[in-house]
């Protein structure tokens, strides 16, 4: 079968070894964030639809979980919001009633929790990891670009709320943007909207790859973890470790891919012309061989370009 909305499974370096579902066509997201690794929104909404067939993707993970995967999570993430998409909740219900072994997890931006109908549909998840980049509108609307209807009290009141009744693990991630929702008066806004919300974990990180604008810039591991320390109940997120499973990746795709790039640059885009691999699956794979020190990536006018290093380490892989 080819798969149209499952990638992977994919290294993590929150998840070890995911399958990804994507939900939603790429770009459609209710925010158009500054440093997203997926490109600038190109269907801004907050308007929920069957985007994909729910027959299609249950099809389709009935294919994959046949042959029973070694997989430490199923998450529903990709090239957009998957909250948005009105199915998400009988797909979830699939997988928990036939495929109880596997865990569950949603990696959201969490905009869509002041619907109560979308918490109820993601109770049965067992990780949810949401974002919280801002707790002020200034900053909210800076770096995160929403929809115009949202509001950013009222998505901290839809976290509240999930909080109370999701039974899950919840682990907050917030993206320090230097200038803007690191200084004092944003962060203690951040912190009483973090203590209010009560999520198992904060784990804090800053951009360290090419985002959509090119003046977002990373911050330093001191600052971060200065970030950290007044948060509280927060860690940075650390550099991908490549546990022993990811060399038994299905495809090997990562391969195809530095293979690919050991002949030319090439942008996501072009990657996915030539693999005929989905966007966030490669860009999962970018991410590895980058921190492996494999790849390096440049900006320029058409994009960015990714290459491969000159006297680039082996990878497990080669």
């Amino acid at each position: 079968m080819k798969y149209r909305h499952l990638f992977g499974p994919v290294p993590s370096r929150r998840l070890g070894l995911s399958l990804g579902v994507d939900l939603v066509p790429h770009k459609t997201c209710t925010l158009d964030c500054v440093y997203c690794e997926c490109g600038e929104t190109t269907n801004l909404t907050i308007n929920r639809e069957e985007f994909v067939p729910i027959e299609d993707v249950v099809a389709e993970l009935e294919h994959y979980l046949a042959s029973k995967p070694d997989l430490d999570y199923i998450t529903f993430s990709g090239s957009g919001e998957p909250t948005l998409h009105s199915g998400l909740g009988t797909i979830v219900d699939y997988i928990k009633e036939n495929y109880p072994d596997y865990k569950v997890c949603l990696l959201t931006n969490g905009t869509l929790f002041t619907e109560p109908a979308v918490r109820k549909e993601v109770l049965k998840t067992d990780l949810i990891i949401p974002s919280l980049d801002a707790a002020c509108s200034d900053a909210f609307n800076q770096i995160n670009r929403p929809y115009e209807k949202l509001n950013c009290n009222e998505i901290i009141g839809g976290l509240v709320s999930l909080r109370h009744e999701y039974k899950g693990l919840m682990i907050i991630e917030v993206l320090i943007v230097p200038g803007i929702n690191d200084t004092p008066q944003a962060l203690e806004l951040l912190k009483e909207a973090l203590e209010k919300i009560g999520p198992d974990l904060v784990q804090i990180g800053t951009l360290d790859r090419p985002g959509t604008e090119e003046w977002v810039e990373a911050a330093p591991e001191e600052k971060l973890q200065e970030i950290a320390d007044y948060l509280g109940n927060a860690e940075l997120i650390g550099a991908f470790k490549p546990q022993h499973k990811v060399s038994s990746i299905k495809g090997l795709q990562s391969n195809r891919i530095l293979n690919t790039l050991r002949r030319r640059p090439c942008t996501v885009s072009d990657l996915q012309q030539a693999l005929n691999l989905r966007p966030a699956e490669i860009q999962k794979y970018l991410n590895l061989l980058q921190s492996r020190g494999a790849i390096e990536s440049e900006k320029r006018k058409r994009g960015t370009f990714f290459k491969v290093k000159t006297n680039a380490p082996p990878t497990e892989e080669s």
